[in-house]
């Protein structure tokens, strides 16, 4: 069997599971052949134990079974959270099969355009997998180009940019993918500090500018659609919902209001209102007032 049409097999698993929470092996039959996932054909046993092993093996989630019902579930559905490489895996995954087994439709699937840089993944992980130093020639918008040999900590997918977190040998800093120019994988070899987070050095951060603004409190007010809109789709890991009305809700936030997140939010216009601090209310009035200017 082609492996395109496995992936779907797998997909259609962890899809029912998360949808359905626990089903027992009959009820998954009963939907696999009304689904014709098979053409109409029953998955077997065998078939059922090989496709849960191979789920964990690429995705990491634990498919178990109840003893006392016998039902199968998703043992530990954190693994798909929004932001881990499991779910992207998924989601990536789930949208290629879908668009493989819709051709006739591409005319009305529209994408978002993805800069230039992607190419550039295959050696940055490798590098990264295998602890070998890259060294990247970088050009920064209006500045001249130049080469740096890195160390390769992380990747982080960012508003349809790809961004490399690395260690110079002096600092950590960020390159984005579409401004490196080459890529060339060194002899060096390096180790990745046992004591390193990409997670936790993006904690404090949205998006991917981590410098030394403060940490803030900052409360926003939504309004309109807002709201739900932040509900489904949170700035941030410390946002939780304060207060609500008939015509707006209040979330609170601890972050860094960098140049990243002040963009967001002004993003939203009349939509959102920053309650506090004060200073970041006042900056972003004064953005907004020189906005205003040039019009």
């Amino acid at each position: 069997m082609k492996p395109a049409k496995i992936f779907q097999q797998y997909i259609w698993l962890v899809t029912l599971l998360r949808k359905h929470k626990r089903l027992t092996l009959e009820e998954i039959n009963q939907r696999w052949i009304g689904d014709k996932v098979i053409d109409g054909k029953p998955i077997t046993r065998t078939s059922f134990y090989r496709h849960k092993d191979a789920i964990l093996n690429m995705f990491g989630i634990v498919i178990e079974c109840e003893p006392k019902t016998y039902k199968y579930y998703i043992a530990n559905p954190s693994v798909l959270d929004d932001d881990s490489i499991e779910r992207w895996m998924l989601s990536t995954l789930t949208v290629n099969t879908a668009l493989s087994n819709s051709v006739s439709l591409k005319d009305r699937i529209l994408l978002e355009n993805v800069p230039a840089g992607e190419e550039y993944l295959l050696a940055m992980i490798e590098a990264m997998r295998t602890g070998r130093r890259l060294q990247i020639e970088y050009q920064r918008f209006g500045a001249e180009s130049y080469k740096k040999v890195v160390s390769p900590y992380s990747l982080k997918l960012f508003h349809r940019r790809w961004y490399l977190l690395a260690f110079t040998g002096v600092h950590i800093a960020t390159y984005s993918l579409d401004r490196i120019l080459s890529v060339e994988l060194s002899d060096e070899t390096f180790e990745m500090p046992a004591d390193f987070s990409p997670q936790e050095y993006f904690s404090e951060y949205f998006g991917v500018t981590a410098d030394q603004t403060p940490m803030a409190h900052v409360v926003i007010r939504a309004y309109d659609w807002t709201p739900d809109y932040f509900r489904t789709l949170p700035f941030h890991h410390s946002q939780r919902e304060i207060s609500c009305t008939d015509e707006y809700a209040d979330f609170a936030l601890d972050i860094r209001p960098t140049p990243d997140f002040v963009g967001e939010l002004i993003s939203y216009g009349e939509s959102l209102e920053v309650l506090e601090p004060e200073e970041l209310r006042l900056k972003i009035r004064k953005i907004l007032e020189d906005s205003l200017n040039k019009y």
